[in-house]
């Protein structure tokens, strides 16, 4: 798999009016992209500690590190800006609208790497990039299958194309729920354990029902029975009937599915004539929710059958012995 870059350029485009930003000298791209999602401040490698010197990031310079260049004597200047270029850099990013040292700009312009200045303080800044950078380089997959909010949670149903994956969300819809996307569904991992599903950038909202056609379910049963993107927390495989096989039916069992390397449940619903799917995928959507705060109905009422159990065995041996 090819590693995602960004350009400084699209960088610039991006969050030019979110992160205040404005190109300084005459290098707008430079041949090095952005290739990782963290950042780095140069204070110590302007002093001379290379160690530690992360070039292959974004390079912000903040307060500390411009004023640290403006108080040296034009040599030490030059010798801590010259550190700074000393390897392959993309771009260079000062905060709080400072004054750039001349001395900065022109290594800049020589080495052709673009400088960004931006008017916003300098942790803010760091945060807002960060949470960009986190987004763009997001693994992201795209499934076939239909996303919809139940009850606050999203229920990915998948199963083979024609197994009515789509009639089960038009009838969620009808009792209020609310539909993400249809057919395809855009996934991006936004957090080590965090799914986030989305539509189709331009046909969000529409689906396509067999033997009606294409339906925009924003007009039909309006805004509030849509939404843009929802976490993905339970997906819903649907089957056809087999009775030979072994469906959970005591719901002991936890089965798990695997999607861009985060692991979230997995039901099983299999499909026969006069089943209520609508219903049952509420109580997936409900289910899920008690688990979430503790609540496990299977080993409850498991432990409920032992307690039971143990209960009984021990009033047949009182008993045993009581023969009066």
């Amino acid at each position: 798999m090819k590693k995602k870059s960004l350009a400084v350029s699209q960088l610039l485009n991006d969050t030019r009016e979110l992160l205040s930003l404005e190109l300084v000298g005459s290098v707008e791209e430079g041949p090095i992209p952005i290739t990782v999602t963290d950042i780095h401040r140069p204070g110590l490698a302007l002093t001379g500690f290379m160690q530690n010197y992360l070039h292959e990031r974004i390079q912000i310079l903040g307060e500390t590190e411009i004023l640290y260049l403006n108080t040296r004597d034009e040599a030490v200047r030059s010798l801590s800006v010259e550190r700074l270029f000393s390897a392959p850099i993309a771009g260079i990013i000062v905060t709080r609208s400072l004054d750039i040292p001349k001395e900065l700009v022109r290594h800049a312009n020589e080495s052709q790497v673009p400088i960004l200045r931006s008017s916003m303080l300098t942790t803010p800044f760091i945060h807002e990039l960060t949470k960009y950078l986190d987004d763009y380089f997001a693994e992201t997959d795209q499934m076939h299958g239909t996303l919809v909010d139940v009850y606050g949670v999203g229920l990915l149903f998948t199963g083979r194309s024609g197994i009515g994956k789509s009639e089960i969300a038009l009838d969620l819809l009808e009792r209020g729920h609310r539909l993400v996307a249809d057919d395809t569904v855009h996934v991006k991992k936004v957090a080590d354990d965090v799914l986030i599903g989305r539509g189709h950038e331009h046909l969000q909202h529409f689906m396509e029902i067999r033997g009606i056609g294409i339906i925009s379910v924003h007009d039909l049963f309006g805004i509030r029975a849509v939404r843009v993107q929802k976490r993905i927390e339970v997906e819903v495989t649907l089957e056809e009937w087999d009775m030979k096989k072994d469906w959970n039916r005591a719901g002991l069992e936890d089965r798990r599915t695997s999607i861009l390397g985060v692991d979230i449940p997995q039901v099983a619903i299999p499909l026969f004539p006069g089943k209520n799917i609508t219903v049952i995928s509420e109580v997936i959507a409900m289910n899920h929710m008690l688990k979430v705060y503790g609540i496990n109905a299977a080993e409850k009422f498991n432990n409920l059958l032992i307690d039971m159990m143990k209960s009984d065995r021990q009033t047949r041996q009182y008993l045993k012995h009581d023969t009066e």
